[in-house]
């Protein structure tokens, strides 16, 4: 999925200008650097002058002397050239990657703070490029392509001023060879725009399909189907290419206009000046400043071309940028958060309603009303068909997703009322599909409450029967690689439940957390669970019925609405839908045991 978002009608001063609060602190030396490059290029425009007076003065009256001191002159002006284009690069190079340094920052706070329908919405790759390639490029742009654009500019006018000062008519000539490159400029902006959008979006979106291919390599080599992942992403590299073909085609446009245009306005001038020179209307020092002017004033000329693409480049990723930092977040802080006294526990669903942000208008609410109470102390389990909205109702609880009608509250309180700090301290929650990070087992169990201490980590471990990361290399300090995945799936589920029970929450929430278990296993950690129910509120997604045994009550999930509460024997006594899901349970675990035994 591409979040292309067409071409902008903002002109390009005005998206970049936003720029403006994270590279306040670089400006001071941008600025500096630019009138550091502003001299340089006048010192360049000096020589030519030098010229002219050397020309039409010692050497045509043969003064050694002078002819020696003109050239000591166009050396020390050179050498000065050189000093200040390389004191342009020293204070331009360090503020760019602070302004970087800062944007990456403020984009992965944002990334951190969005809600996860934003991520649910939003593909990884896209948001990668836009913390690295864009970003990348915005900084070449302030650093580079900003400073000599405007110099750049700067330099022309003021070359075309002493053009026109050294002969009228051949400074009118050159002049005039600028009417018809302005305007292919403005089209040049208009084409070019389109097609960068599109070239980075693209870009986006190959880099999500490197990034779904490496993290789904194990299903692409189990299903033989790495072939297949090849030729998508030669598709999708190849219309990139296609893309940036038309880039390229777009910039030797105008660098054709910007070198041939110039080159014709040269010509017609040498005729001129020969026939002005000739006829006594000019000297030959004039001309040979005006040619040595003009010649200073080529980069300049020609480099436009490609300072405009750089600008339009950094146009479209300060674009892309914003694209994120623009994206409202629903859920946020109050401005006067309460907290919660006591602590006891208690979790309230009130005619709780829920849909997704992108589902049809004609689709009935996922959650449609519904209404339970966990009580301090008590362990309830939510029992349901697959899709009937279990795992997004536990997702109520901690805010990850927000409520469309109705409340969510704990011992009382609307958990929009407190700060997401503050509930998320409260609410633990272990997930059926275990995440782990590149970091230590340690780490990774702590990740919620970093102060515990020694022994409460050996306690959730303990409990989570996750005493094999003793036998892992180094111990709790063993690196557990990208997402776990050295880990069996059991092992990760096991440090994902103890990573719940360390953070010591006054309610915890488990989304079928025991899923990858052997049979064994299962009942040790149920066992051990039971004393940390005892204490603790728990809200748990039951998808077996062992998992079903772990609760005082069990509520059932029928049509976006609790259709009944009560104990595991009074459900099975009393209502025929948990009879049948609970049958479908008992029939997956045939199927399953079956599979294994075979």
């Amino acid at each position: 999925m591409s979040r292309t978002t067409g071409r902008s009608t903002t002109g390009t001063v005005a998206v970049l200008s936003r720029l403006r609060p994270y590279a306040a602190k670089a400006l001071p030396r941008i600025y500096v650097a630019m009138g550091v490059s502003l001299l340089a290029s006048l010192v360049a425009l000096a020589i030519p002058q030098v010229l002219q007076w050397m020309v039409d003065g010692p050497l045509s009256d043969g003064d050694a002397g002078e002819i020696w001191l003109a050239a000591g002159i166009v050396l020390g002006l050179g050498v000065l050239e050189a000093v200040l284009i390389g004191l342009r690069r020293a204070l331009v190079l360090t503020p760019g990657t602070h302004v970087e340094a800062r944007m990456r920052n403020a984009l992965y706070a944002k990334l951190q703070d969005l809600p996860v329908a934003f991520h649910d919405r939003w593909p990884s790759g896209q948001l990668l490029s836009r913390a690295v390639s864009d970003l990348n490029l915005i900084r070449r742009w302030l650093s580079f392509g900003l400073v000599l654009l405007i110099v750049n500019v700067l330099t022309i006018i003021g070359g075309a001023i002493i053009l026109i000062s050294l002969n009228v008519v051949l400074g009118l000539i050159f002049v005039a060879a600028a009417v018809p490159v302005i305007a292919y400029s403005f089209s040049f902006e208009r084409k070019y725009a389109d097609v960068a959008r599109r070239s980075q979006d693209q870009a986006g979106d190959l880099a999500t399909s490197v990034e779904e291919s490496v993290h789904g390599i194990r299903v692409l080599k189990a299903f033989g189907r790495s072939r297949y992942a090849l030729k998508r992403f030669e598709r999708q590299a190849e219309k990139l290419r296609g893309t940036e073909i038309e880039k390229a085609k777009a910039v030797a446009g105008i660098w054709l206009y910007l070198t041939l245009i110039p080159d014709l306005a040269f010509g017609t001038c040498l005729v001129v000046g020969v026939w002005l020179a000739s006829t006594g209307q000019s000297s030959v020092g004039v001309l040979v400043a005006f040619f040595a002017t003009g010649t200073v004033l080529l980069f300049p000329i020609w480099s436009m071309g490609y300072f405009l693409a750089m600008t339009l480049d950094a146009k479209t990723a300060t674009q892309r940028f914003f694209d994120v930092m623009d994206e409202p977040n629903p859920i946020t802080d109050p401005a006067h958060p309460l907290t919660v006294a006591d602590g006891r526990g208690e979790l309230v669903f009130d005619e709780v309603h829920f849909r997704y942000q992108d589902a049809p208008e004609r689709f009935p609410d996922l959650l449609d009303g519904v209404t339970l109470t966990v009580r301090p102390g008590e362990a309830m389990a939510l029992v349901g068909l697959t899709g009937s909205g279990k795992s997004t109702l536990t997702a109520l609880t901690t805010r990850l997703y927000e409520v469309t009608g109705g409340s969510v509250r704990i011992d009382g309180i609307d958990v929009r009322e407190l700060s997401r700090e503050e509930l998320r301290s409260r609410v633990a929650m272990a997930f059926e599909e275990a995440t782990l990070f590149s970091q230590t087992v340690r780490q990774n169990v702590l990740l919620g409450r970093p102060d515990a201490s020694e022994a409460e980590l050996r306690e959730a471990l303990e409990i989570a029967q996750a005493g094999f990361v003793d036998d892992l290399p180094e111990g709790l300090d063993t690196k557990v690689g990208e997402e776990g995945m050295s880990l069996s799936g059991g092992q990760r589920q096991r440090l994902a439940l103890a990573r719940a029970i360390a953070a010591r929450p006054s309610i915890l929430v488990l989304d079928d957390p025991l899923s990858a278990l052997d049979v064994d296993t299962e009942a040790l950690v149920e066992e051990a669970l039971r004393r940390v129910l005892a204490t603790t509120t728990a809200l748990i997604v039951a998808h077996r019925p062992s998992t079903v045994a772990l609760a005082d009550r069990v509520a059932v999930l029928q049509d976006g609405r609790v259709t009944a509460v009560g104990t595991h024997s009074e459900l099975l006594a009393t209502n025929e839908h948990y009879r049948f899901v609970i049958s479908s349970f008992d029939a997956d675990e045939r199927s399953t045991a079956k599979e294994t035994a075979s």
